[in-house]
């Protein structure tokens, strides 16, 4: 039952006179509506005002296509290498995305763009474009991409501040999906700030019941006013369909995302606080005597780090910043992370059962040469990418901030790195007794030939030593 209150703000949602639907009721008596615009109910002003912006995303990457015997050396030395079998395959990929630049910057997904060879955008009025990835953020899955030898001034989405979003809120989500052209779907916000959902690093998203499909990836959520306010990137289902349950980026963070590539850069800035934090538990909340649990634990902190010139010590638990509560510390990541650097964030702490407020400098980590390396010789590390590791290259890879040392960046396909377990955000920290502490002393140290293999490294916290054979 839907009460007169609630009647009188959709009416005003949807531009109409109260007294069209709440006069005093008399028997049977209906209100004729005095004017075109009470008689049509619409969100076509709003889609018109947004959906220029919003374009469909084409991605294309290269993907080599081997059989098993054309590696086998007897098939090739009676038939021969293939000769007009392919050896490589066009894979194909389809998204959305929102024109948030007059010039021509584009922003989507990047899980839309991930290892593209070449990418199209093509606009609401169907003219299509050639564009670059200028930018690429996995932690956010978030991509930034340029039209290329754009000539003239592109219809650019107006942001809304999606902080200013309340459950309930009628939303629009605009993209492609299934790539059938663009299509406008509408709903309400159904939840925010849902941090428990595996997407990304940063766990902030709003939910909506929009229909959101495969091919709405890095298209537009917007409001009422048509300005964006999130884009679309994940959807919960067990069909492939829509089910009801969407997940949006905040508008916030696509800002920080832009506003890199705006300037010009190749990764993304963003604060860096130099703290190891994870979320209080029931467990944790008892412990500490905390009356519920929620908050941010303060598991560690680096030395120098903006952090620890605060006075952050590590048992403390941040419950605020700059005023508003912070219930875990994806919550607390996303909010610092969308602070504007140069300032201070006004952070509030339980220490000893008291509050107290510390101000932390907001600044980026610091990095170093990264000087990235292949390893090739003969080694059980061959066809692993490494470089030195720094506080900027631990907070990409969410490494522990005080983490030293050479750290695997990527492993090539088929490797034999890859074939015996190493991964992405390894630190190797010692070869046969020998303490690395560069990617250029881990070269050496791999080039030497031996008949027996020691390699130490750091992952997920805990220091595992490995024996091979030569």
């Amino acid at each position: 039952m839907i009460g007169r209150r609630t009647l009188c703000i959709l009416c005003a949602t949807f531009g109409l006179t109260a007294a069209a639907l709440t006069s005093p009721a008399q028997g049977q008596d209906r209100t004729v509506p005095r004017s075109a615009a009470e008689l049509r109910l619409s969100f076509a002003s709003v889609v018109k005002r947004a959906a220029p912006s919003v374009v469909n995303v084409y991605a294309a990457r290269a993907v080599e296509v081997r059989h098993p015997l054309f590696d086998d050396p007897m098939f090739r030395r009676f038939f021969g290498a293939p000769g007009n079998i392919p050896r490589e395959q066009m894979q194909r990929s389809l998204g959305s995305g929102v024109i948030v630049d007059a010039s021509g910057f584009i922003i989507t997904n990047n899980h839309v763009v991930e290892g593209a060879t070449e990418v199209k955008v093509s606009l609401a009025d169907k003219r299509e474009f050639e564009a670059e990835i200028v930018l690429k953020d996995a932690r956010t899955d978030l991509a930034v991409l340029k039209i290329k030898d754009a000539r003239e001034r592109f219809p650019a989405a107006e942001f809304g501040n999606s902080d200013d979003l309340e459950v309930g809120d009628l939303v629009l989500a605009i993209g492609n999906p299934f790539g059938v052209g663009q299509t406008v779907t509408h709903g309400i916000v159904s939840a925010l700030a849902r941090t428990q959902v595996g997407i990304t690093d940063y766990q902030f998203f709003i939910q909506t019941d929009a229909a959101i499909n495969p091919g709405n990836s890095g298209g537009a959520l917007v409001d009422l006013s048509g300005r964006l306010v999130g884009i679309n990137t994940a959807i919960f289902s067990r069909s492939g369909g829509s089910q009801g349950i969407g997940f949006a980026i905040p508008a916030k963070m696509v800002q920080v995302v832009v506003a890199s590539a705006r300037g010009g850069g190749s990764a993304v800035k963003r604060p860096w606080l130099g703290a190891k934090l994870q979320s209080v538990t029931p467990e944790i909340a008892e412990g500490l005597g905390l009356k519920r649990a929620a908050g941010a634990l303060v598991a560690g902190v680096s030395k120098d780090s903006p952090a620890a010139r605060a006075g952050i010590r590590t048992g403390d638990v941040i419950v605020s910043i700059e005023g508003q509560e912070v219930e875990d510390h994806n919550g607390f990541e996303y909010r610092f992370g969308t602070r504007p650097l140069g300032g201070q964030a006004k952070i509030g702490v339980l220490r000893s059962g008291r509050e107290v407020a510390v101000v932390v400098a907001l600044q980026t980590a610091p990095d170093r040469p990264r000087e990235e390396v292949v390893l090739k010789s003969r080694s059980p590390l061959s066809g692993a990418k490494v470089g030195n590791l720094s506080p900027a290259l631990a907070e990409e890879l969410r490494l522990d901030p005080s983490a030293e040392g050479v750290v695997v960046l990527d492993l090539a396909q088929g490797s034999v790195a890859q074939r015996l377990g190493f991964q992405r955000g390894d630190v190797v920290l010692a070869v046969n007794d020998a303490r690395v502490g560069t990617s250029k002393e881990l070269e050496r140290a791999t080039r030497a030939p031996a008949r027996f293999w020691e390699i130490t490294i750091l992952r997920g916290g805990r220091q595992v030593t490995a024996q091979f054979p030569g």
